[in-house]
C-alpha cells in the first residue's frame, strides 16, 4: 500500500533563500577551516597552511581567492623582499564567526551522542 504524500507545513523560506546565500558564502572544501583561522587576525599562505595540514596548496589557493571573491576576506600584498601576502576577514568575514561556533557547538554534541 502506497503511503499519503503529507503537506508540508514548515513556513516557505523568503525569496531568494537566505539560508542557501549564507551556505554559498562559506561553500566549498575547507573555507570555514579558514574562516575559523583567520578570526584573530591576518595570517600569510604559508602560515594558513601549516594552520590546516591536509589541505593541499592548489585548494587552499582556490578557496583563497573564492573566499576573496565573496567579500569574506581580504588580500593584502606586503612591500618585502620578497613579496609577501596576508589575509584577514572581512566586516562579513566576522559576522560568519557566530554561525560558525554554533555549527561547532552542534558538532560537539553529536560527537557525544
Amino acid at each position: 500500500m502506497a503511503l499519503k504524500m503529507r503537506k508540508n507545513i514548515s513556513p516557505k523560506p523568503p525569496q531568494p533563500c537566505m539560508l542557501t546565500e549564507c551556505m554559498a558564502v562559506i561553500a566549498g572544501a575547507w573555507a570555514p577551516n579558514v574562516i575559523w583561522c583567520l578570526r584573530a587576525g591576518p595570517r600569510r599562505f604559508s602560515e594558513l597552511k601549516a594552520d590546516i595540514p591536509p589541505v593541499t596548496s592548489k585548494v587552499l589557493s582556490t578557496r583563497l581567492s573564492e573566499l576573496e571573491q565573496r567579500g569574506v576576506l581580504t588580500r593584502h600584498v606586503l612591500p618585502t623582499s620578497p613579496p609577501s601576502v596576508e589575509y584577514q576577514l572581512t566586516a562579513l568575514g566576522f559576522e560568519l564567526i557566530p554561525a560558525l561556533d554554533a555549527i561547532v557547538q552542534v558538532g560537539h554534541k553529536l560527537k557525544s551522542a
